[in-house]
């Protein structure tokens, strides 16, 4: 069955919105077919005939779609909602269509307060709906054949992890020139308390969650404003001390000149370390303690099941941006037909030697929530000017 799918935002002069849907399309599980594009309601409209959907699945505003897709029929009502809008308006939408029963993929980050991520997370988890973050990096397959290579040991005990994402674009005052994508961002109202976390460091946090398994538990964060006359962050460093007293920094820029979009991880072990670089995405380096290097490519080279169910092509065949947001759309339809459709596939579970669930491989909102506690403990502790423990679970 092809699941139903709306989407909020993501109208004229986006950048995510029609990244989603790409990728949503990708393998034919997901059909759109309802719509609030934009906040005017021409422009949805006009989006909406571009995109070949319905009139009346094309809503002037996001508040009419989520009440009438909730009057619907179950057969012509959409399963889930895509939120791509500014992250201010995330809670709010996220929480009317969960509480009519509908399930969410968000854009990162979560929302814009802890106060907002933990409203979610408990009302995610009463309602028993999917609820997806689109930390898309954790879909490319040589980042699950890295996290599969660190959790079982192929590089020892972890001792220290470096994570990085560097951009050029705001290393001008694009916002004073009303560019959409910088002006939105640079708003602290809208973008939320900072602009480089919130953009790009909610990633990088993430990335190194997912291939080590390691929460922060301490942090001391610099976070600075770079660029004359913008008031939101534009650059960040933190330090991080990571369970077991593991050692790390995450650095964040939007000012670094020249550079594109620049995301990497470096996780040192004991026997080795590995590095992933997302603009070389089909290969990961592994490093030996005498200095070697071994190289391996996208499906020539992988090892973990993860990792060859994410791969499309064969190996010399660049898979990129748009596959590995599409991995996570595969694995939201598997838990959304798993949830409503009577069931799906099962694994073994050795604690009661029969079948469960398999635990779904990508960003759910407890992901989110810890994004934005983090964004909160950096923040406290820019202002502190001190280290901050971040011990947190989500509700």
């Amino acid at each position: 069955m092809i699941l139903r799918y709306g989407m909020v935002g993501g109208g004229p002069g986006a950048f995510i919105g029609p990244v989603h849907r790409m990728a949503a399309a990708l393998d034919g599980e997901w059909r759109l077919c309802a719509g609030a594009f934009s906040a005017d309601a021409g422009k949805s409209l006009g989006t909406g005939a571009h995109l070949g959907l319905a009139p009346d699945r094309v809503y002037g505003s996001w508040r009419e779609m989520v009440e009438t897709e909730a009057t619907l029929p179950p057969d012509e009502r959409i399963h889930t909602v895509a939120i791509v809008t500014p992250n201010h308006l995330h809670h709010p939408m996220a929480r009317a269509f969960l509480e009519r029963g509908i399930h969410v993929v968000c854009d990162k980050p979560l929302a814009v307060t802890v106060e907002e991520a933990d409203d979610l997370c408990r009302l995610a988890a009463s309602t028993g709906l999917v609820f997806a973050v689109t930390y898309n990096y954790s879909g490319y397959p040589l980042v699950k054949e890295a996290r599969a290579r660190v959790r079982g040991g192929a590089i020892g005990q972890v001792r220290k992890v470096v994570v990085e994402y560097s951009q050029g674009w705001l290393a001008e005052l694009l916002e004073a020139e009303g560019h959409k994508q910088a002006e939105w961002r640079a708003d602290t109202a809208r973008g939320g308390p900072s602009a480089v976390l919130g953009d790009i460091g909610s990633h990088a946090h993430h990335l190194m969650r997912y291939v080590t398994g390691l929460e922060v538990q301490r942090l001391f964060a610099d976070l600075g404003t770079v660029v004359a006359g913008r008031t939101a962050h534009d650059d960040a460093v933190v330090l991080l001390e990571l369970d077991g007293g593991v050692r790390g920094m995450l650095m964040a820029s939007q000012i670094a000149t020249g550079e594109r979009n620049h995301l990497r991880l470096r996780v040192y072990g004991s026997e080795g370390g590995l590095d992933w670089n997302q603009e070389e995405p089909n290969r990961l380096r592994l490093l030996r303690p005498d200095g070697s290097v071994e190289v391996v490519h996208r499906a020539a080279g992988t090892r973990a099941p993860m990792a060859a169910a994410a791969t499309r092509l064969p190996g010399g065949h660049p898979e990129g941006f748009v596959e590995a947001f599409a991995n996570l759309y595969g694995e939201v339809a598997r838990a959304v037909r798993g949830r409503d459709c009577g069931g799906g596939p099962t694994v073994h579970d050795p604690a009661t030697g029969g079948d469960k669930a398999p635990e779904p491989d990508f960003p759910t909102v407890r992901d989110g929530a810890r994004g934005i506690h983090f964004i909160d403990a950096a923040i406290r502790s820019q202002e502190a000017g001190a280290w901050i423990e971040t011990d947190y679970t989500p509700p």
